[in-house]
């Protein structure tokens, strides 16, 4: 090296321990100096040093924490550079350190290590000063082919880039000045490369191993400029997706980068804004821009891996397997956006994790309940104190990858406050139109979102904003029936429970009747979370025989001494125990209803006095109930006659007051599915006549006798089912809504299909309904 071959450097160098970098002869570097033996070389040599050669030293790569280096000497590289230290900056924020300005002269070899402390001083030899070539030598053999390639390549980047850029044209005139056995080291340092492949051109002694070393870095970096001149030159309309994604995601990211790069390095670190600044840039490098997984395509595989995690759910699985098999088909479909709602304790988190398994993708869960902040969506501007990204931007980076399968949880419970809503900062992230551009207000930045795919979770969609609901595919995941909670638990929750309480399957084995009969009277719910907590009591009560030496091999009425102790899974289950008992006298009729918990069974009740045909309404309703109650007085009055109902006058509610109540009373009751409910009710009160107690129904009213058809009919039909009730009076048009009942339930249920209440009552009574005269059917047209 011409500029540098006529330094001799001493035989003996302090060493410096770098872990953050490699320095190579002809490039500069800054070096932070903060563990205690390289700041006591600075002290000693560097800042008390007055000739040249006192401010040149020894710089050794070091891969080591540097946390270690007070305790014991790392094991040296046997290779590093002599450097001239240009500049030393001294800080005491935020600890004290020092900032090296050190450029490369020459490669050096450890021969033997003098000394440890106060800093290190080994015996070098010089290895570069005999690297003189003529232009002759360099031509023959191949070496001067190496060169010659190399010299080549280095022109066409050059070109490549901006020439009214000053560094870049100051780069091309060095091309043509520095010898060619100096390009490997300068260029190598210049471009984009990691520290390993540094430390490899570092440790190539051989000029000819040099470029042959470093080649191959620089024609990577050609490549990748290619590749975003090609975006540059695409037409929008040839693949908006690809070239959006590559032109923002390098173009734009470079240059907001390149910028944060520059003022960082001009800025001391004594400044607050350097921590700010290379939080950033970390940020923006840890970021998965173009990595992604490879999606696992095997169809059969897939479908038997659902299988085996998770017991029906057919619709769920079904909706996975036309993902998998669309693409197939279409490399480039984006992510869907579904949204599983059911009640708790279904598995709708959990089916999520399966999900990203089969596809083989990374898996991230944000839980949304309760968050009540925008920034926790979008993230913070950098102009505040302590901004950082929001968490879709943090579970990218904690994911590792731009496809992974993201859980939104809890997204019916988002908050909203002075610090804006949330749910409308989800509205970019959960649009397939949009979230190919997602910025974060923190990195300022668009990230490509299509390829992630979004799962959220909700109990009811009832509280979701219509513009977020619609950006979202819903799938309805209802709760189990009887035979479904017996299989999952002999699958899943006692083996997961036997395994929580150290118990192997021959010191526990609860019988399938005993799972049974918790199911039928300890836990009737939805989904699965209270059988399994009624599980775990009998685990441990078993546990303790086991740990006092006993020998159990089955659980000993585990209904009764253990699961029945923690009591039912909710407050009014114990309702649904005691239906024969509830319909003893008229006035009383069984309802189904929907809840975020899932489906349940309703008592309606009804009593008359004396008074001035007042009704009285109780049991905390909302105000479509009240009026469904309104509307069924109305409709019995006007049609009192015909079924009999009057005994002196035309009015049966005359001298009458009426007194109708929904038990449960702290329980918040609303929806248009009591009315038919509400007229068996009162016209079992009114005839004296009792209604079937194994009888319930669903379905709302008019004012001229017709009945609607209502949501939510698996959850209430899967309701009346866990009650062992017998027949289910449903709206004529929510037959079609039985299709996705299991074909056992459909078995052991007679439905009765109503599309007006004369229909109602003659399917609620036994022997029927008396009438006056026979009228038609009134047809409804809507």
């Amino acid at each position: 090296m011409s500029s540098n071959s006529g330094i001799q450097i001493p035989s003996r160098l302090p060493l410096l321990c770098t872990h953050d970098g490699v320095l190579l002869p002809g490039s500069t570097m800054r070096i932070s100096v903060d563990t205690a033996r390289n700041m006591q070389l600075v002290k000693s040599r560097l800042l008390k040093g007055t000739s040249l050669k006192s401010t040149i030293i020894g710089v050794i790569p070091n891969t080591r924490d540097p946390e270690h280096d007070s305790d014991e000497l790392p094991s040296l590289h046997s290779i590093g550079t002599a450097g001239l230290a240009v500049q030393v900056v001294g800080s005491n924020w935020p600890k004290p350190h020092y900032t090296l300005l050190i450029t490369g002269l020459c490669r050096f070899r450890v021969t033997q290590l003098l000394r440890e402390r106060p800093f290190p001083v080994a015996e070098v030899e010089q290895l570069d000063k005999l690297e003189q070539y003529t232009e002759g030598d360099q031509a023959d053999g191949e070496l001067g082919e190496l060169s010659l390639r190399f010299h080549q390549a280095a022109l066409q980047l050059v070109g490549m880039l901006d020439m009214s850029v000053p560094v870049v044209a100051k780069l091309r005139r060095l091309l043509d000045s520095l010898p060619r056995e100096t390009l490997p080291d300068v260029l190598a340092s210049m471009i984009r490369t990691s520290n390993k492949e540094k430390l490899q051109v570092l440790d190539a002694v051989d000029l000819e191993e040099r470029f042959k070393k470093a080649l191959p870095l620089l024609t990577r970096q050609i490549e990748g400029l290619k590749l975003l001149q090609k975006t540059r030159k695409r037409r929008p309309d040839d693949d908006k997706r690809v070239g959006q994604h590559v032109f923002l995601c390098l173009t734009n990211t470079l240059h907001h980068t390149s910028c944060s790069i520059t003022q960082l390095k001009k800025m001391p670190q004594s400044m607050p804004e350097y921590a700010l600044t290379r939080n950033y840039l970390e940020m923006m490098v840890e970021l998965p821009w173009s990595k992604s997984t490879t999606d696992c395509l095997d169809i059969p595989a897939a479908r038997v891996l659902l299988d085996n995690d998770h017991y029906a759910m057919e619709k769920l699985k079904r909706r996975v397997l036309e993902y998998l098999a669309v693409r197939q088909l279409k490399s480039t479909l984006k992510g869907p956006i579904l949204c599983f709602v059911g009640p708790p304790g279904v598995g709708k988190t959990s089916v999520g994790r399966s999900i990203a398994r089969t596809l083989g993708r990374e898996f991230h869960r944000i839980a949304l309940g309760g968050v009540c902040d925008q920034s926790d969506i979008r993230g913070h501007r950098r102009t505040y104190v302590g901004s950082m990204p929001g968490r879709i931007i943090n579970g990218l980076k904690t994911a590792g990858v731009n496809n992974p399968v993201f859980l939104l949880d809890e997204v019916d419970k988002l908050g909203k406050s002075l610090q804006g809503d949330p749910a409308a900062a989800l509205l970019e992230v959960l649009d397939p139109e949009q979230n190919h551009s997602f910025t974060d207000h923190y990195l300022n930045v668009p990230f490509d979102l299509s390829q992630v795919l979004f799962i959220a979770t909700a109990n009811t969609t009832a509280t979701i904003p219509p513009a977020l609901l619609d950006r979202m595919e819903v799938l309805q995941v209802p709760g189990y029936t009887q035979e479904e909670k017996v299989e999952i638990a002999h699958r899943h929750l006692i083996p997961h429970q036997l395994e929580q309480h150290g118990l192997t399957p021959q010191q526990l084995q609860i019988p399938q009747d005993t799972i049974k009969d918790i199911i039928s009277k300890y836990t009737r719910e939805a989904g699965v979370r209270s059988l399994e907590r009624k599980i775990g009591a009998i685990c441990r009560a078993v546990a303790v025989k086991v740990a006092e030496g006993h020998k159990v091999s089955r659980a000993e009425s585990p209904t009764e001494q253990h699961a029945g102790k923690t009591g039912t899974s909710s407050s009014h289950t114990s309702l649904l125990f005691t239906v024969s008992e509830r319909l003893t006298l008229p006035g009383v009729a069984i309802g189904l209803a929907w809840t975020p918990m899932g489906g349940e069974i309703m008592f309606v009740e009804a009593s008359r006095m004396e008074g001035e045909g007042q009704l009285t309404l109780t049991g905390q309703l909302g105000d479509v109930m009240k009026e469904s109650a309104h509307l069924a007085i109305s409709w019995l009055r006007s049609n009192a006659k015909t079924y009999l109902l009057t005994t002196g006058s035309a009015d049966p509610l005359e001298g009458t007051d009426i007194h109708l109540h929904f038990p449960a009373g702290a329980v918040t009751k609303d929806g248009p599915s009591a009315g038919v409910t509400i007229v068996t009710c009162l016209a079992s009160l009114l005839s004296g006549r009792l209604v079937r107690s194994d009888v319930a129904m669903t379905g709302e009213i008019t004012l001229r006798g017709l009945v609607l058809p209502v949501g939510g009919i698996k959850d209430k039909v899967l309701a009346a089912h866990r009650a062992n009730l017998k027949r289910v009076i449903v709206p004529k048009r929510n037959e079609k809504d039985l299709e996705e009942i299991p074909a056992h339930v459909r078995a052991d249920l007679d439905f009765v299909f109503a599309s007006t209440l004369d229909e109602v009552l003659k399917a609620a009574f036994d022997g029927g309904f008396p009438t006056a005269v026979s009228h038609p059917q009134v047809v409804s047209k809507l």
